[in-house]
């Protein structure tokens, strides 16, 4: 029963992620603590996202923005470390909040006055990556500040869901293996990983099909709508996991 259970959880992020060009952690890990330890899901997400970034992207490269693309992992980079420190010491149910805030924030506010700032300095792609890298190795949850970034820039949806799986198959590339080098891989792991990944591949399939759907003109809001409910799910999880 939890392998179903598992498997349906991952299937339904992978889902999300293959429509908008992102979501796979940010559905998948406030669920997912709720039937298994964080040590266990946050490796286990980690293999799932990547599996699903690497069949999206074999699909969507020529849609990339290659430079903002590199500017966001080598400031990624530097993050992990720091991430790594947190989800070994520091209070998760903290940083989840916070991010949890910004995401609401950020959708709602763009909903009421469509008046966000365009950010057009790369420089910025530092900053957000940088943060991406923490909460990347943290919680598996580095989509949610490259996505603002995304929208920030004003990304059409083609270039928004290929630049983001560009940078994303790298730096969870890299995340994925520092959960190998700090011990987070065991044999539980596995046993939920391989039993999910022909899931993962239905659902990018079907992703795709929805995704190419959407219209250019809805794509923003339908971005700031999953913004705030992937900031709620942060909300709340800790929530649904004291009462599991």
């Amino acid at each position: 029963m939890l392998l179903l259970t598992v498997v349906a959880i991952v299937f339904m992020a992978a889902l999300v992620h293959s429509s908008l060009g992102f979501g796979t952690a940010l559905v998948a890990m406030p669920l997912l603590v709720t039937v298994m330890d964080v040590n266990v899901a946050t490796p286990l997400v980690g293999l799932t996202m990547l599996t699903t970034i690497a069949l999206l992207l074999v699909g969507s490269w020529r849609d990339l923005d290659v430079r903002s693309a590199l500017h966001l992992l080598a400031a990624s980079i530097f993050g992990i470390p720091v991430g790594l420190l947190i989800l070994r010491f520091a209070p998760q149910d903290v940083f989840k909040a916070g991010l949890g805030i910004l995401l609401i924030a950020v959708g709602l506010y763009n909903l009421r006055t469509s008046v966000l700032p365009r950010l057009k300095h790369f420089g910025w792609a530092h900053a957000f990556g940088f943060v991406s890298g923490v909460f990347g190795a943290a919680y598996n949850v580095n989509a949610a500040p490259v996505a603002v970034y995304g929208i920030l820039r004003r990304w059409p949806p083609e270039s928004f869901r290929a630049t983001l799986q560009g940078f994303f198959f790298p730096s969870t590339l890299l995340i994925v293996a520092s959960h190998g080098l700090s011990g987070l891989w065991t044999e539980d792991v596995f046993g939920f990983y391989l039993p999910a990944v022909p899931a993962v591949i239905l659902a990018v399939f079907l992703g795709r099909f929805i995704g190419a759907r959407i219209a250019p003109d809805r794509f923003q809001r339908v971005l700031y709508v999953a913004l705030m409910a992937f900031g709620t799910m942060l909300l709340v999880s800790p929530l649904l996991a004291a009462v599991d």
